[in-house]
Order: structure tokens, then C-alpha cells, then sequence
């Protein structure tokens, strides 16, 4: 049992897009970041010939110290030669253990200037977390970072905790995929959990291959300078950087484009069809090099590929994700799948609680839409509700609001996975205490 007055636990939820980090009982993450990492290996830029280039990607210890790692939003925006930028989390799943135990250590020790021994760990963690991947958090966070105790939570618990409700349909919009999961009582109810791999990023990876197709530019923010001449007057200059790798490019424009897609995407009222959206007024944009430009039907039907996916053949650029697209389901799809999966009793109860969650779920009109197109395709009785908060920031965050609030109820103190149970029973033992 843990004094759980006196110390205070830290909530950490890393997901595809972003990494959030904060004290439990607080109302937002102080830490937020990209949870990509910019990488420079050093023994490529050493020497660049072929025959040392295949051996410094090699897994090898000795290489591993010449990996440079950088991390957070300034690290990754100050462009670097050679520097490549990826993601340790693929599916929801971690492939680069390393660069995760790094981004951990970054969001406590750098960001939050806390002492890991001293502090239970509450992580949120996808509802396909594998047992595999648990163990090797517990491994990580009681050997590496000695953490006096843990608790894993699935995402789906976390975001209906902090809705206040204990049953509900979870409605996560992340960065690298959307998943529909049924909570009962606290409990996922992985028979009815659905996934699709569309989300944000690859809704901004469509803006971009559409920008690009119609002759615009998205110019990184490293690759041009302004000069003023006149008040008010800007001459952009552009910037050589030869050495710039093609994941960083991409990640930077990616950065442009998200903000782009947050400030003039909005789900569309109806299916969106290219006939009654080609007069539709243009909402003007300006870039960071000063360019304005002008997005029409975009606006409409990036977000609506959300609900079509087919939508995806018709965005000249995305040939190679065709394939995925019709694979995968539209969203209400799967909110009516996923709670056929259920069991008979509750179905009522989850229509009438659909939680909205997830950086994606920020899109003007997503609510409104999925709410009617779920009441024409729901069974009569159900009385179909579609909950968001109407916080943006609360809807970003809800997986860790979530995580926050367990984690500094009193009731919970005794949930905690310590390291004296960890010593006695092994990383296995993280199955029996956190379900």
C-alpha cells in the first residue's frame, strides 16, 4: 500500500503523435512533445561509404552509443545535418525500445525535473498493448528507472474515467490510427475492440499529397529566410541545405500541415461527392514564408475520409494506401460493430454513451456528423448520444485526464504494481495487477 497523500504519482501516455507527461491530480499534462525522435548516426557521417553504412544500422551495442537521439518540439525544429526523424511506435506497437526509454527520460528528468525513484508511474497504454510489451515496461521502468510502483491503464478506461462514467463506447481518434473500444464498469471488452489505421497523420499526409498535386509548396520553415525591406514588407530568400534527409523534410512539412488541417478542416454535414463541393468558397491560409493560398473542397474531404475511407483513391498522391483504405471501416462502421460485439444487455447503454476522444476528435462538426450518421444506421430503439467535451484541450488530453484522476483517488493507493512485488514475482506478474 502506498501513501498515496504524500507522494505525488506522474501520469505519462505516450502516443503515436504526441507524448504527454504531468503530475496525477492536475487538469493538464505539463509535458507535451512529438514523440518522434530526430537521429544521427554518427558512424554514417564518419565515413559514408556503402560498406560501413549497412554495418552502423546494425543493431550492434557498440553502434548503439554512436546513435545521437534528439527529442521535443525544439530539438526536433532546429535542423541538423544527417539527421533522420522516426518513430519508435508503429501500430500502437513499440518497435525501438530504446527511443522510447529515451523519450521516458526526457519527459521526467528534462521536462518535469522529477527524480523517477521517488514517484509511482501511472502509464496509459493502447487497448492491444500485447503481454510481451507490458512486461518489458515493467522491466524498464523498475530496473532502469527504479520507480517505487506502477500501473498500466488501457487509453478507452482512462478517457471514460474522465468523462465520470464507468460504461461507454470510446471513440479514440489518435495520430497513427482510430479505435473504437466498449468499457464496462472499468473493464475493456477486447471481443468488441475495433481499429482502423486511419488517423490524424494520415489524414495530414492527404492534405499534403492534395496541396502538392494543385502546384503548392509546402516549404519547411528551415528551408527559406525572410529579410524585411519595408515595414511590413517581406523578401523570402531561399535557404541550400543539401544534407537535409527526406524524413525530416517530411516531418517538418507535416508540422504546417497539421495546422493548416486545425484551422480550416471541418467534418462534412452530409457524405461529401465532388459535384455539390466544387463552389464552395475558398478559405485562405498563409504559410510561414509568407504565401497565402487558397483550400476549397480540401476542407471537407480530408476529414470525411474519416467516415469513407474509399475516399482515399480520388487523392491523387495516396495510390500506395488504396489498398488500406478499403480494408478499412468508416467510423460509424465500426461504432455499430463494435457494439454488436457486445453483449445484448448493455448495447443500450453504450449507444447512449458515445465518448469522443483523441487529437483527431478536434475536428469541427465531427461530433454533429457521426451522431446523425449513426442514428441512420443504429437500430430504432437505440437512443444513439454522442458525447464530446466541448473543451478542445480536454478532448486532446482525455487519456491522460483519465489517468490523472485514477491515479490521485484514494480508493486506488492500493492498486499500485510496487517494486517489492516486482522483486518477488517478476515483470509477469503486471498481467495479475493491472487487468
Amino acid at each position: 500500500m502506498y501513501g498515496g497523500d504524500e507522494v505525488s504519482a506522474m501520469v505519462v501516455d505516450l502516443g503515436s503523435h504526441t507524448c504527454k507527461a504531468g503530475y496525477a491530480g492536475e487538469d493538464a499534462p505539463k509535458a507535451v512533445f512529438p514523440s518522434v525522435v530526430g537521429l544521427i548516426d554518427e558512424m554514417e557521417v564518419e565515413n559514408t561509404d556503402n560498406s560501413d553504412k549497412t554495418a552502423g544500422s546494425t543493431p550492434d551495442s557498440k553502434m548503439k552509443g554512436k546513435r545521437k537521439l534528439y527529442i521535443g518540439s525544439q530539438d526536433l525544429g532546429f535542423r541538423r545535418d544527417h539527421m533522420e526523424v522516426s518513430s519508435p511506435i508503429k501500430d500502437g506497437v513499440v518497435v525501438d525500445w530504446d527511443m522510447v526509454d529515451n523519450i521516458w527520460d526526457y519527459a521526467l528528468r528534462k521536462c518535469l525535473l522529477v527524480d523517477p525513484k521517488e514517484h509511482p508511474m501511472l502509464f496509459a497504454e493502447p487497448c492491444s498493448n500485447t503481454q510481451h510489451q507490458r512486461e518489458k515496461t515493467a522491466e524498464i521502468m523498475f530496473e532502469k528507472f527504479q520507480v517505487p510502483a506502477l500501473f498500466l491503464a488501457k487509453n478507452a478506461v482512462l478517457t471514460s474515467f474522465a468523462s465520470g462514467r464507468s460504461t461507454a463506447l470510446v471513440v479514440d481518434c489518435g495520430g497513427g490510427s482510430t479505435v473504437v473500444a466498449p468499457v464496462q464498469d472499468g473493464y475493456v471488452l477486447q471481443k468488441g475492440v475495433s481499429t482502423s489505421p486511419i488517423g490524424g497523420e494520415f489524414l495530414t499526409d492527404c492534405l499534403l499529397k492534395s496541396l502538392e498535386h494543385k502546384g503548392i509548396s509546402i516549404k519547411p520553415r528551415y528551408a527559406f529566410q525572410r529579410k524585411e525591406i519595408r515595414p511590413g514588407e517581406f523578401q523570402v530568400f531561399d535557404l541550400d541545405v543539401p544534407k537535409t534527409t527526406e524524413s525530416y523534410k517530411l516531418y517538418s512539412q507535416r508540422v504546417i500541415v497539421d495546422d493548416i488541417k486545425e484551422c480550416v478542416c471541418r467534418a462534412p454535414d452530409t457524405p461529401y461527392d465532388e459535384t455539390s463541393y466544387t463552389n464552395i468558397p475558398m478559405t485562405a491560409y498563409e504559410l510561414p514564408d509568407g504565401q497565402t493560398i487558397e483550400i476549397g473542397a480540401d476542407r471537407f474531404k480530408i476529414p470525411d475520409v474519416l467516415f469513407n475511407p474509399s475516399l482515399v483513391q480520388t487523392i491523387p498522391g495516396m495510390e500506395s494506401s488504396v489498398e488500406m483504405a478499403f480494408s478499412a471501416r468508416g467510423l460509424p462502421q465500426m461504432v455499430i460493430e463494435s457494439i454488436n460485439k457486445c453483449d445484448v444487455d448493455i448495447r443500450r447503454e453504450l449507444y447512449s454513451s458515445i465518448l469522443l476522444s483523441g487529437g483527431t476528435a478536434s475536428v469541427q462538426q465531427l461530433k454533429e456528423r457521426l451522431e446523425k450518421d449513426l442514428l441512420e444506421e443504429s437500430p430504432q430503439a437505440a437512443r444513439v448520444k454522442v458525447l464530446a467535451s466541448g473543451n478542445a484541450t480536454e478532448r486532446r488530453f482525455s487519456v491522460w485526464i483519465g489517468g490523472s484522476i485514477l491515479a490521485s483517488l484514494g480508493s486506488f493507493q492500493q492498486m499500485w504494481f510496487s517494486k517489492a512485488e516486482y522483486d518477488e514475482h517478476g515483470a509477469s506478474y503486471i498481467q495479475r495487477k493491472c487487468p
